[in-house]
């Protein structure tokens, strides 16, 4: 189940909102600049197929959300507790970071989170299958699927040259336990 979760003063301990409602979700998320989205989709798909045949099944609202967005191309990121480079890409994705574009992400299958560090507050936005999140340009976050993770999700990209963070070297995900 979706879930935000958000800390005051980017340190960990009770909570000032915890949801998992995703109008409510979407409303907290709403003024910093994030989109979130839940989508009923008819599409049903094995955890098992193709990269090809996900962006295939999910082409048509690929095109609406890269017309909204002006994205010029998309793909499919699976994680799994198997992945050959597991460890190196979760650590990758650990360390507070930025991106020069917004970075979109639709579930297809499983879960992870995105924490976001913005105005001196943590939101740790959890998505699961059928959420869609967009992290806008600039804005300081790291993502975490857990230590086994189980993950598809369509990642847009409005330079093609896809997934391109700048570190912050900011050690506050270090003081946020990882999933």
């Amino acid at each position: 189940m979706s879930r935000l979760t958000i800390f005051e003063d980017g340190r960990p301990g009770d909570p000032v909102l915890r949801t998992e409602e995703p109008a409510a979700i979407r409303d907290a998320l709403a003024p910093i600049g994030v989109r979130f989205e839940r989508w009923e989709s008819p599409v049903s798909l094995s955890p098992d197929e193709a990269p090809e045949v996900i962006l295939e099944a999910f082409r048509p609202h690929l095109d609406r959300l890269m017309g909204e967005t002006g994205a010029g191309t998309a793909d499919v990121i699976k994680l799994r507790p198997d992945t050959p480079n597991k460890d190196a890409l979760r650590s990758k994705f650990l360390s507070e970071h930025t991106h020069s574009e917004d970075e979109v992400r639709f579930f297809v299958h499983g879960s992870g989170s995105f924490i976001l560090h913005v105005d001196g507050r943590v939101y740790d936005a959890h998505c699961t299958q059928g959420d869609l999140i967009s992290v806008p340009t600039g804005t300081r976050h790291w993502f975490d699927a857990g230590t086994e993770p189980f993950v598809t999700a369509l990642r847009v990209f409005t330079d093609t040259t896809g997934w391109v963070a700048h570190y912050t070297g900011d050690d506050i995900a270090d003081r946020f336990p990882a999933a």
